[in-house]
């Protein structure tokens, strides 16, 4: 039995593969547009684990699946063998000999390894404390609908140094354009992340000079609430305002993962306004991830 393909970090498909997943969100979307049926998964089953909360991620994948003709079950580790001490690796020789493809959205990283080495189906990053991909790839599809090809643009990343900053990283490696980081002291990026195509600012306004698209997250990712009075009062210089936006490329695109604090990491002014399209990236949610489940289950086509 061959391995299956897993999408555990945005790396592990290659380019030409991100560029037909792109390809094929752009003919499924304009297929769900015209309200044309289209079922490639039927009969096929995706489980959804999930030990964080969510509503992008639960929504876009259970309604992306029924929307291929296949099924979605929602598991939460709260009401599962998982969340009373069964090994990960028991959990994944066992569910995925039940379905097709199994998404976790879980904290450690390693957990989710532990459990892809153990499966027989691919597994999909649902989110963990460490990367995000399938955020990403809804974000650099939302960027190609709008601008065109990303390669050689340049992207800024104001805020916390987070999952979605870590596949930023790996993105910009793989599409070959700049990434410029501005984080507060303290919260920077490990060095052993950064690469040739990223540029850390301790300034965010000269990170956002010139810049194609800015981008940003909560200042408080889950899991760190604790910090989140102390993260106030050291990110208050990061917040992305009109100011700016007006540093950035006079056409420059805003995007945000959401959910979104108006008043914190981003002025109601800029999400709101008229470069912000933080909308098309949440709907592309829905549609890059049925062209990855369509390719991870049936390849090319």
């Amino acid at each position: 039995m061959a391995n299956p393909k897993h999408f555990l970090q945005f790396k592990d498909l290659a380019r030409e593969e991100l560029e037909h997943v792109f390809e094929r969100t752009r003919w499924i979307k304009a297929k769900f547009k015209r309200y044309e049926q289209y079922w490639p998964l039927v009969d096929r089953t995706l489980v959804m684990i999930f030990e964080k909360q969510s509503t992008r991620t639960r929504l876009s994948f259970e309604a992306g699946m029924h929307q291929l003709g296949g099924a979605a079950i929602f598991l939460s580790t709260r009401d599962s063998q998982l969340g009373r001490g069964e090994p990960v690796e028991d959990a994944g020789q066992v569910i995925s000999r039940m379905v097709d493809l199994v998404m976790v959205r879980t904290f450690e990283q390693l957990i989710l390894s532990r459990f892809a080495e153990n499966s027989r189906v691919p597994v999909i990053n649902g989110l963990t404390n460490e990367y995000h991909p399938c955020q990403v790839l809804a974000d650099i599809y939302t960027w190609i609908e709008h601008r065109g090809p990303i390669q050689g643009k340049t992207v800024a990343w104001i805020g916390d140094s987070n999952n979605v900053c870590n596949t930023w990283l790996q993105a910009a490696a793989l599409f070959d354009f700049k990434l410029h980081i501005s984080t507060p002291p303290g919260y920077e990026v490990e060095k052993e992340r950064m690469n040739r195509n990223s540029e850390s600012f301790s300034d965010p306004m000269a990170a956002v000079r010139g810049a194609d698209l800015v981008t940003t997250d909560v200042w408080t990712s889950m899991g760190f609430e604790s910090e989140n009075e102390a993260r106030r009062r050291d990110f208050q210089d990061w917040q992305v305002d009109a100011e700016m936006m007006r540093a950035a490329k006079k056409d420059a695109l805003f995007m945000h993962c959401l959910p979104a604090h108006r008043g914190e990491e981003v002025a109601a002014e800029v999400i709101d306004g008229p470069q912000s399209v933080v909308w098309d990236e949440a709907e592309n949610r829905l549609h890059t991830q049925k062209a990855l489940l369509e390719f991870l289950v049936v390849g090319k086509k």
